[in-house]
């Protein structure tokens, strides 16, 4: 499952902005956004890794991808990156 992908990754880059900016430097591996995140916030990211040939993962639960990332709160979207 990809929550246990995102929790065995060395680094994530967690949030929308950061995982937009992570692809856009070349640095993300691999995105993960949460399917019941509101489609205005990930979209932007979602446009960014198409472009770029980045591969996408959905997953069902913001709050799943929160506590796979360590934190407390939901996250929308999440770049697995090379160190």
């Amino acid at each position: 499952m990809s929550y246990e992908k995102v929790a065995q990754a060395k680094k994530v880059i967690i949030g929308t902005k950061q995982t937009a900016k992570a692809i856009k430097n070349n640095r993300a591996l691999e995105v993960v956004v949460a399917s019941d995140a509101d489609s205005r916030v990930v979209e932007a990211v979602i446009q960014e890794a198409k472009q770029s040939n980045v591969p996408i993962t959905y997953v069902s639960s913001m709050k799943k991808l929160g506590k796979a990332c360590g934190i407390d709160v939901g996250a929308a979207a999440v770049a697995i990156v090379n160190e």
